[in-house]
């Protein structure tokens, strides 16, 4: 990995930090090379700070270091991109992220399905819409929707049709995150479960 430390007259490059697990940017930080050569030998980043003039390990004093998991360098060789397993809130106010966002999950298209599937639920008894209406026929109709697709499911896997599969897939994703929402959950909260399961074992 080359890294031009040069290019800028303090020798240092600006360390953007983010969440392995997540995706969200977490921190910036700035690195020279002795700071990018502890962070990788110890396995937990290491800044060098320009107000202290001198390395700086996140979480030193705290405890909530940040665990690394890799690093990659830009296609101009002076930014880098670390991606990492935090121990505990990154910034030093206490929260998630120096931007104080919440460091959860984000499932691209899925999120935004979320959000509009939350929508029709909170105007339930004014949208026309069939998210809406399978909202008012409660909790029992949208679970039987998801049983019925989750059969669909099961009959295309056993045939040759990729298409008839994927967008039988698709129509059961799609009702087990209304069920999710009818329930009051989230694919947060099924990811949190999994990832707990994951580091049990």
């Amino acid at each position: 990995m080359e890294i031009d430390f040069k290019k800028y007259n303090d020798g240092l490059v600006p360390a953007i930090i983010q969440d392995t697990l997540t995706s969200k940017v977490l921190m910036l930080g700035y690195m020279n090379e002795e700071a990018f050569l502890k962070t990788n030998q110890s396995k937990q980043v290491t800044f060098f700070s320009r107000s202290k003039r001198r390395l700086w390990t996140k979480g030193e004093e705290s405890g909530n270091f940040l665990n690394l998991v890799s690093i990659a360098v830009d296609c101009d060789n002076d930014a880098l991109l670390i991606k990492v397993n935090p121990t505990g809130p990154v910034c030093h106010k206490g929260t998630d992220t120096c931007w104080k966002a919440e460091n959860v999950s984000s499932f691209g298209f899925f999120s935004e399905l979320e959000s509009i599937i939350q929508n029709r639920k909170d105007n339930s008894e004014n949208e026309d819409s069939y998210i809406a209406s399978l909202f008012r026929k409660g909790i029992n109709k949208i679970a039987q929707k998801v049983g019925e697709e989750a059969i669909e499911v099961v009959i295309e896997a056993k045939d040759c049709n990729d298409d008839l599969f994927l967008n039988e897939s698709a129509d059961l994703l799609f009702h087990y995150l209304i069920l999710l929402r009818a329930k009051g959950f989230t694919l947060n909260d099924v990811e949190r479960i999994l990832r707990k399961r994951h580091i049990s074992k």
